[in-house]
């Protein structure tokens, strides 16, 4: 992917830290844009950032290489490269037993296509 994944948040979005001094990025494919390395402790904020995006500068040598092509599915490709791609962003943060969730959007189609159809948004709802 071409952007990071779990980077720190705190007093700007980006918050740096996300590589303790003295550690050294691992420039492997999958590996080489997460934006942290470190151990994750109860209170630390960051975010979560799958996406899959349809660059032709990075599908073509892909889809060129035989090792790599066979795990795309061209037709899809195809069919979705007009759309750029997508990329959902959710901020977590972590507790003593796992993570929450902070994040308060829709998620599925059906909740998606219901948000349009109102044309507006709702207030979040506070705990």
């Amino acid at each position: 992917m071409p952007h990071g994944l779990g980077h720190l948040m705190g007093c700007d979005v980006h918050d740096v830290g996300g590589y303790p001094e003295g550690t050294e990025r691992i420039n492997e494919p999958g590996i080489r844009s997460l934006r942290t390395s470190r151990a994750l402790e109860e209170g630390m904020c960051l975010t979560i950032e799958p996406g899959c995006y349809f660059i032709p500068a990075l599908l073509e040598p892909a889809l060129q290489n035989p090792e790599q092509a066979r795990f795309f599915n061209t037709e899809a490709i195809q069919r979705f490269q007009g759309t750029g791609g997508v990329r959902i962003e959710d901020d977590i943060i972590i507790t003593a037993d796992g993570c929450e969730l902070l994040t308060c959007v829709p998620r599925t189609v059906d909740e998606i296509e219901a948000l349009m159809a109102e044309g507006r948004r709702e207030p979040l709802a506070t705990k």
